[in-house]
């Protein structure tokens, strides 16, 4: 029997249909894959193991609610020991073997290397431990983004803090002689200036534990109010502090990110009293208003968790919002469709992590709140109100 050209075409369209059917049918039931590049050994494996952490337990929560739209995330990483050509080895073994939409970088190193081949891709929206501020451009690099401010931005929080609690101050800037350390140290000098500030002394020594008694004289004799550390995790943020104690100093200590979390600062000793420094989230221990992600990683961890994993946690977080509002909208997950929709994220509530809704204009999410050691508790406490920068 033969077919009418009409009749054909209409049988045509129906298999196609169907096709399309099921194409459509598979991918909403595939998996949405996070990938990960996650130094789980090695001299940045306490915060990666926490940051793996902390990606794992948000995940589960979106998936023991039903997943996103009924698609289960899968996390699927590589440990990388921080090193670059060990995390572009994962990233090209995660990424040929999983259809990844989510990536997390374990380095500003990495960061930087892989780009190229992320817009080439362009199947995936990326974040990860870094704060670099030159991440924070949305032109040269816009598949990535930070689950906080960048460290040019964490400048701009201590020093609005400093100009409001003592306006005219005296700073003194000490930074490690790596990119990580030279990072904020021009813009922020500017800053400085813009606030009324003085930069009275700049600092750089080798990364880790060195001898800083020289330093220590150039500090003494500069007096600053306020000595800003960046580029350091913990030494030698503590000989600095304690030399300058001995020496009679009375300028107040202060740090960024990496430094901040309070199981570090614990390990200062007698120099971690009064040290303060920026924090973009809530410590895992505090029970200020209403915080109810806080409360759920309570009950899932007893015991307290890492800066590290609240990094990890939020940034699981505001991943696996943008495939939402990108399924929600009806559009496909390309990278550049899910860093839109990561773009409207405004005025959101992360449940309490931040202390504050979030925004998300660019690479970053310009927030944070300066906390302050108190040794008698042994913990990182509120110093300040929450303080936006950027536009």
């Amino acid at each position: 029997m033969k077919l009418s050209v009409s009749r054909r075409s209409l049988i045509g369209a129906a298999v196609a249909g169907l096709a399309f059917g099921a194409m459509e049918a598979k991918a909403q039931s595939e998996d949405i894959v996070l990938g990960g590049s996650i130094p789980l050994t090695g001299v940045f494996a306490f915060a990666g193991v926490g940051i793996h952490a902390g990606i794992q337990d948000y995940l589960k929560i979106v998936n023991d609610a039903g997943g996103i739209k009924g698609r289960k995330v899968k996390y699927v990483a590589e440990d990388t020991a921080y090193k670059v050509d060990a995390s572009v080895a994962a990233f090209n073994k995660i990424t040929s073997q999983n259809k990844v939409s989510l990536y997390y970088g374990d380095s500003t190193g990495f960061a930087k290397t892989i780009n190229p081949e992320l817009d080439r891709l362009g199947s995936m929206i990326m974040a990860g431990a870094s704060f670099a501020s030159e991440l924070n451009d949305s032109k040269k690099f816009p598949l990535q983004f930070m689950a906080g401010p960048d460290y040019t931005e964490m400048f701009g929080i201590l020093m609005r803090y400093i100009a409001k609690e003592k306006p005219g101050a005296s700073i003194a800037l000490v930074y490690s002689d790596t990119e990580f350390g030279r990072d904020p140290i021009v813009p922020g000098e500017k800053l400085a200036t813009e606030l009324g500030l003085k930069v009275v002394e700049k600092i750089v020594t080798p990364p880790g534990s060195v001898d800083v008694s020289t330093e220590v004289l150039k500090l003494r004799r500069a007096r600053p109010d306020y000595t800003i550390f960046h580029g350091y995790v913990l030494a030698p943020i503590p000989e600095f502090i304690q030399q300058a104690k001995q020496m009679g100093m009375q300028s107040r200590f202060m740090g960024t990110f990496w430094t901040m979390d309070n199981s570090t600062v614990n390990q200062m000793g007698e120099a971690a009293d009064g040290f303060m420094g920026v924090m973009p989230y809530r410590y895992y221990y505090d029970k200020e208003g209403t915080s109810p992600m806080l409360d759920k990683i309570r009950q899932m961890r007893p015991d307290y968790q890492s800066t590290g994993y609240m990094q990890g946690f939020v940034t699981a977080m505001l991943m696996t919002e943008a495939v939402k509002r990108t399924l929600d909208g009806g559009k496909e997950l390309t990278g550049a469709n899910m860093k839109a929709s990561l773009n409207t994220i405004k005025d959101f509530d992360t449940g309490g992590i931040f202390g504050v809704p979030i925004s998300i204009p660019g690479n970053s999410v310009p927030v944070g709140r300066i906390y302050r050691f108190d040794a008698k508790q042994k913990q990182m406490l509120p110093a300040s109100d929450w303080i936006r920068v950027g536009k």
